[in-house]
């Protein structure tokens, strides 16, 4: 009979047989899914792998060498036309990318012996270091050139298994798609190699002063040395150390037989010369460049004015013209390779730069400002000086084209005595009446703070003198104000103006506008009287060169827009010209020697600031004097004028004798002083004037006055001619009244 407890003990151990089946069938299932995931995940990463080898290229060579930092340049043309290096830009990474075959063949060598003497033979990864690196747990000693390339294009340099995974991806994808020498010449110009230099030829410039292609075995071993630890292997910083490190170099070029015997006693026994040596003599080409940025710097640290207002010019133009965000051209002036071929006038820049900073002209020596601005007559800006005294920075404030300051009556022939002439109203000999107008509760007077003297007065008088009642008549009782802000705004291009508050009498008749208007738009505006009416843009440069030599913008045809008439901007240019030629012309201080010059003055009201605007037949210029925190100026005369009178006096030292061209637009007339008429043999007191060819005065058919009759309402531009009713008493300036003249003129 069976024992009661065999059949249970057999139960358990069945039980106990079928868990473990159970739980091998389940672990069999996890192994057979685990090696079926390897299998498709190994599966995935080869087809992956072999995808991205064989496919397009992953890395675009050329595309990588547009985005790479690099230096931007700046020419300029000498005096014999030649155009000059004169300065260069950059941000944190300074290169210069040379192509291949400027490449020195034994620069290449040393890369190569030194960082990948297989380099030549394998197909982007050298398996063999490959292998070790992974074995080692480090990125040290096993990337090729084309490894270290893919780091250098795409900053990756992490320490990780997948990192390095799809470096050997990305090189194999490389050797595939372009040539050893394409992959050699971009690695020599991405790699670092300490001081800020990135790639051989700003290396070699900073290490030896010298063009890579002028570097010797020696001068490459040296550059090769730093590449594996830039600051360790600094040949200025740690000499010692790049020693020893191209001491092995040149000892392995010579074991893969790269040099000669010969070459590496040669090279090894080479006095080295750094740029920081003492007995360092710079080369001819070198001393030029040096010279030529000297020349564009305001000072021995700081870039020139004219430097700064092309970087800004350059970043307004690469928005408006080729749709670039601020960002995108900032980088592009210091990182993105440009050629920008200046319109300086290094000579000009140079003097004016010298005056500035010397304040030589300046009546108060200390703490007076002042700007200016030079331009030819066609657009292009020869110098610009934004600040008196020593520069302290770069890209600092530029007063003479990013500092608005009240014009004075300096706005006068662009808002009232241009467009009245253009529109026929009138005329040189126009007799108007010196007295008060009133406008919205504004009432003018003049600079000798009384309301007119009640006379009839010519036009060119009334400018000479710069009368302030006239220009307010033309503009109130004659063109409108909405012509005058016309004008000012769409005609001269002054952008600086607020219609709300400008377009109305004080503002156009004697310029105190909300905010003012600028040196450089004042003298683009000006410039279109000694051109026959033409307004040119202002440019500071000719063209500019992306990295590859494409011309980006070209202000070479710089096209004028014609905005008042030939006739009107002659006879504009010589009543202009009164200005400093007749005795009571409020610039006769200030003509430039030996040169015709037509000019205008400005004073506001405050006396806080001073303004002259003239022109030679070689330039035209305004300057602005005054403080950056206004305050009245208590000088003598127009401290502009003074300032402009120097400068142009220094700049039109050496220039040969030229004078302005008579287009066909006007004809010079004589006219009765008395009527303002064209003169007739009855007319006993005469002078000359200029005239549109379409809008000459009738003929005087006769008038009541004598020579000898004592009447102060006539007046005339010619001395030899004038009689005593012809000559105007000359005003001394008056004090500002407030409280009745907002914004009156006060030239004096």
């Amino acid at each position: 009979m069976p024992q009661k407890g065999s059949g249970a003990a057999k139960k358990k151990k069945r039980n106990r047989l079928n868990n473990l089946s159970n739980a091998g069938a389940f672990f069999i299932s996890l192994l057979a899914i685990f090696g079926f995931t390897l299998i498709i995940c190994v599966g995935y990463v080869f087809i992956n792998a072999v995808t991205v080898v064989a496919g397009d290229p992953v890395i675009n060579l050329e595309s990588a060498r547009n985005n790479q930092n690099q230096t931007s340049f700046l020419y300029a043309e000498d005096s014999s036309g030649k155009q000059i290096e004169v300065l260069r830009l950059h941000g944190e990474e300074n290169r210069i990318w040379v192509d291949f075959d400027k490449i020195p063949k034994q620069m290449k060598d040393a890369f190569i012996a030194l960082e990948d003497k297989r380099f030549q033979n394998h197909h982007g990864v050298d398996w063999i270091r490959t292998i070790g690196v992974f074995i080692k747990q480090n990125d040290q000693g096993g990337s090729t050139i084309t490894q270290q390339l893919v780091k250098n294009v795409t900053g990756n340099n992490q320490v990780t298994y997948v990192r390095k995974f799809n470096e050997i991806l990305s090189a194999l994808n490389l050797e595939k798609n372009f040539t050893k020498d394409e992959i050699l010449e971009a690695y020599l110009n991405t790699i670092y190699l300490g001081q800020g230099c990135y790639g051989v030829e700003t290396a070699a410039e900073t290490y030896f002063g010298k063009s890579v292609d002028e570097l010797n075995v020696s001068e490459c071993a040296v550059i090769a040395s730093i590449t594996q630890m830039p600051y360790s292997y600094d040949p200025i910083n740690n000499p010692e150390d790049n020693r020893t490190r191209q001491l092995y170099c040149l000892g392995e070029m010579l074991d893969q037989g790269k040099i000669t015997k010969e070459e590496y006693e040669e090279a090894v026994n080479f006095d080295l010369i750094f740029t920081t040596d003492d007995d360092y003599v710079p080369s001819e080409a070198e001393l030029e460049r040096r010279e030529n940025e000297k020349n564009a710097k305001a000072s021995s640290e700081f870039q020139s004015f004219y430097v700064d207002f092309v970087i800004d010019d350059v970043i307004d133009r690469l928005q408006s013209d080729l749709g670039y965000s601020y960002n995108e051209a900032r980088d592009a002036i210091y990182g993105g390779g440009l050629r920008i071929y200046t319109a300086v006038d290094l000579d000009v820049q140079k003097t004016t730069e010298d005056i500035y900073v010397n304040r030589k002209g300046f009546e108060d020596k200390k703490n007076a400002q002042s700007a200016i601005t030079i331009m030819d007559y066609k657009g292009r800006v020869v110098a610009i000086v934004g600040q008196a005294g020593v520069k302290e920075g770069n890209r600092v404030l530029n007063r003479a084209s990013s500092s608005p300051r009240s014009p004075g009556s300096s706005i006068k022939p662009l808002t009232s005595y241009s467009p009245a002439i253009e529109l026929n109203e009138i005329t040189w000999s126009s007799y108007l009446l010196d007295s008060s107008v009133s406008y919205g509760g504004w009432r003018t007077r003049n600079a000798s703070g009384d309301y007119g003297s009640g006379a009839n007065v010519t036009v060119q008088n009334a400018l000479a003198r710069s009368l302030n009642t006239i220009p307010a008549r033309i503009i109130i009782n004659m063109i409108g104000i909405d012509t005058a802000y016309d004008y000012l705004v769409n005609k001269y291009h002054i952008t600086t103006t607020v219609e709300e508050s400008d377009k109305s009498a004080a503002p156009m008749s004697i310029g105190s506008m909300t905010y003012g208007t600028t040196s450089l738009e004042m003298t683009a505006a000006y410039a279109a009287f000694g051109n026959g009416g033409y307004y040119y843009k202002p440019y500071s440069f000719y063209y500019i060169e992306d990295a590859n030599g494409k011309i980006l913008i070209d202000n070479r045809n710089n096209k004028g827009e014609q905005v008042i008439s030939t006739g009107t901007a002659e006879v504009m240019r010589h009543l202009l010209m009164t200005v400093t030629t007749s005795y009571y012309g409020t610039g006769s201080s200030y003509k430039t020697s030996g040169f015709d010059t037509f000019a205008k003055t400005g004073t506001t009201d405050d006396n806080n600031d001073k303004w002259f605007v003239g022109g030679t037949p070689y330039y035209v210029a305004a300057v602005w004097y005054g403080y950056d925190i206004p305050e009245s100026i208590y000088t003598w005369g127009n401290p502009a004028g003074a300032v402009h009178k120097t400068v142009f006096d220094a700049i039109h030292e050496d220039l040969p004798d030229k004078e302005f061209e008579d287009l066909d637009g006007a004809v010079e007339k004589t006219y009765c002083t008395y009527t303002g008429k064209l003169a007739s043999s009855s007319c006993y007191s005469t002078a000359t004037g200029w005239y549109k060819k379409d809008n000459v005065p009738d003929y005087c058919t006769g008038h009541y006055y004598s020579p000898s009759d004592d009447d102060e309402d006539k007046d005339s531009d010619s001395e030899e001619k004038t009689t005593k009713a012809e000559a105007p008493a000359t005003s001394a300036p008056a004090q500002a009244d407030n409280d009745t003249d907002d914004g009156a003129d006060t030239d004096d």
